[in-house]
Parts: structure tokens; C-alpha cells; sequence
């Protein structure tokens, strides 16, 4: 909307034609958020589910208590403002709705007096990420000038042509995996959210900078996104918002985001990479949310259907295990860890966009 009446209103007032650059969009969708998320969230505690708890977790006693679900609050905050700011098509609209509906389904778990359970939770994520594939397939395909989707991967110059039902086994398996380690990671106070927000501004970075700009994209022998810079707006919009409630869930943190802000956050992640057009960029972004979170899913996994046992002395997620066996700190553990995370995603750009 604020796209538009810039086009609209600048024949009348010159200055507002800023309102169709990119680079405003950001700064606006970056700045209005963080302010939204961080004057509203408060105003909502008293409406949201308090945490009972949680089994198996370091953090119980003194999460137990805190408002919970404010996932709700900011991924709301999030979806209105893209639709208010910046223009619109078909498949990004889309992907709003089902982000907000990925929220819906873990914060209604988060009121819930006895959990949706595993399985259930697990079936909504597939039916979500099918369909989210199905959509992206689609919409990527309509802009491609040859009408072909392709990834573009590391230490390969060209790019290679996706087949549909590849793209769509691939994209549901990311987002999968990226909803359920990014809810995994949600343990200690501010980590999930720093985490996250590292992921935001690098993959809004490579949208707007790289993948967006038809010269530096065509340097870097990477497909151009023509929709790049508008992919750009969403992940720093969904930036400012995180930033605001992470300013109220710094430790000692006074509210959670719960299942409703963490799967959202993964869900979002995940088709900004798949977007990208290359799958591993999930090793840019979200490497240390993959380890604390995933090798968990993994263990279970192999235990409850395979009967093997793996990382018998690790406790998961990583970030307990610290804790319990190692003594840090939750500060210790979130300032560690996103240290971590930076080094992987500097090295990790520049095999990505110079080893090609």
C-alpha cells in the first residue's frame, strides 16, 4: 500500500516518491516494527497463555509463569506490515497467510491444556510445507523468463533445472526440518531470537545486495531475483519485529515467544532459502540452529523407529547440554553460540558466492 501511494502521491509532493524505493522500504519496515513489536507486546500479556513448565528442560522453573505465545503478537505485527508497505503478488501473499497460519497452529498448542502431541503437530508441518512447495514451484516458475525453476549450488557455475516433484520433496523436507530445529532452539532466553534474527539480516542482505541486483548477481554467476528486493522488505520487516521482542525476552526475560513464534520464525526461514534458489543456503543462515536443535530430532528418531542409539552422552538440545555438563551460563550459551553462528555464515558466503 505505502508503495503505491507513493506512486500516487508523488505527482503532488515530489519527496514522496521515496516511498517506491527499496532501500526507504527497508529502513521503514525495519524501524516500524521494532517500534510495534516493542510498544504492543506488553499491552497483550494479559490475554496470552502463561507458560506451565515444560519437561525435560533446564529452563522450567524459571520460564514457568511468563506469558507465552507472543508469537501471536509479532508474526501478526509482521503480516500486516507487509501488506500495508510493499507491494503484493499472488505467491507472497500466500506465503503470509500460511506463515500466520504456522504460527496459529503452535500458539493454539501453546493454550492447549494437554500438548496436540507429535504427531499431530508433525502432520500439520507436511500438509503446511506440501502445500508451501506446490506454491513456490509455481510462483518461481512464472517469472522465470525460460519457465524453469533452478538451484544454483556451491563449487557449480551453472545452474541446474529442478524437476517438479524434486523441488517439492526438497522444499517440504527444508521446511520441515527448519519449523522443528528453529522450535527446538527455543529454550534459553534470547538465544532462538538472536539466532533467528542473524538468519533475517543475512538472508535479507543477500535478497536486496545480491540476488536482487541484476550486475552483482550476474558477477557472482548467480541467477538474478527480480522479485529480490521485495523479499528483502518481508525478512527486514520480520527483523525489526524479532528486535522488539527480543527486547523484552533479553535475559531475564519477562515473556516467551512459544510454539507460535518459533515455528512461524523456522517456517519463514525456510522458504526465504528455498526462494534463494539454493537449498544450502540453510547452512548460511540457520548451521547452529540445525546442531542444537536437529541432532535431537535425530537421535529420537533413530531411536524411537530404528532401535540405534547415537550421542548417548549429549543431552539435546545442545544448549542444555552446555548448561548441564559444561555450566555455562544462558548468557554464556547465547553469546557463544551467535559467535558461532557469525563465523560459520562469513565462511560460509564466501565458499557459497567465490567458490564457483
Amino acid at each position: 500500500m505505502l508503495f503505491y501511494l507513493g506512486k500516487y502521491l508523488q505527482a503532488f509532493f515530489g519527496p514522496a516518491r521515496l516511498f517506491q524505493s527499496y532501500a526507504v522500504l527497508i529502513t521503514v519496515a525495519l524501524f516500524l516494527g521494532f517500534f510495534l513489536s516493542l510498544k504492543l507486546i506488553p499491552k497483550f500479556y494479559k490475554f496470552l497463555p502463561h507458560d506451565r513448565g515444560r519437561e525435560f528442560t533446564l529452563t522450567a522453573d524459571a520460564a514457568k509463569g511468563k506469558p507465552t505465545g507472543v508469537g501471536i503478537v509479532f508474526i501478526t505485527i509482521f503480516v500486516i506490515l507487509c501488506f500495508l508497505i510493499m507491494p503484493m503478488t499472488i505467491t507472497r501473499s500466500s506465503i503470509l497467510v500460511l506463515t500466520w497460519l504456522t504460527m496459529l497452529t503452535g500458539y493454539l498448542d501453546d493454550r492447549s491444556i494437554t500438548s496436540w502431541g507429535e504427531y499431530l503437530k508433525g502432520f500439520l508441518d507436511l500438509v503446511i510445507s506440501v502445500l508451501t512447495s506446490i506454491i513456490l514451484y509455481l510462483g518461481l516458475k512464472k517469472i522465470s523468463a525460460d519457465s524453469q525453476v533452478c538451484f544454483w549450488l556451491p563449487f557449480i557455475s551453472s545452474h541446474v533445472v529442478v524437476n517438479p516433484i524434486v523441488y517439492v520433496v526438497i522444499c517440504t523436507v527444508m521446511l520441515w526440518a527448519s519449523i522443528n530445529t528453529t522450535n527446538c532452539t527455543d529454550g534459553v532466553d534470547g538465544l532462538s531470537a538472536t539466532l533467528v534474527l542473524l538468519a533475517l539480516i543475512t538472508l535479507g542482505s543477500i535478497f536486496y545486495f545480491v540476488l536482487g541486483h541484476v550486475e552483482i548477481a550476474k558477477y557472482l554467476l548467480v541467477p538474478h531475483l527480480s522479485a529480490g528486493a521485495n523479499w528483502g522488505v518481508m525478512l527486514f520487516a520480520l527483523a525489526g519485529v524479532v528486535m522488539g521482542y527480543l527486547w523484552h525476552n533479553a535475559y531475564p526475560s519477562k515473556c516467551l515467544m512459544g510454539d507460535a513464534g518459533s515455528r512461524a520464525l523456522g517456517y519463514f526461514i525456510g522458504v526465504c532459502v528455498m526462494v534463494s534458489g539454493n537449498p544450502f543456503m540453510i547452512l548460511v543462515t540457520s548451521s547452529i540452529i540445525f546442531i542444537n536443535g536437529g541432532m535431537g530430532l535425530i537421535k529420537v528418531f533413530l531411536l524411537r523407529f530404528f532401535k540405534i542409539k547415537v550421542f548417548e552422552k549429549i543431552r539435546f538440545p545442545l544448549h542444555d547440554h552446555m548448561r548441564k555438563n559444561h555450566g555455562w551460563s544462558p548468557t554464556q550459551v547465547l553469546i557463544k553460540f551467535s559467535i558461532m553462528q557469525l563465523l560459520i555464515t562469513v565462511a560460509m558466503l564466501g565458499i557459497f558466492f567465490k567458490l564457483r
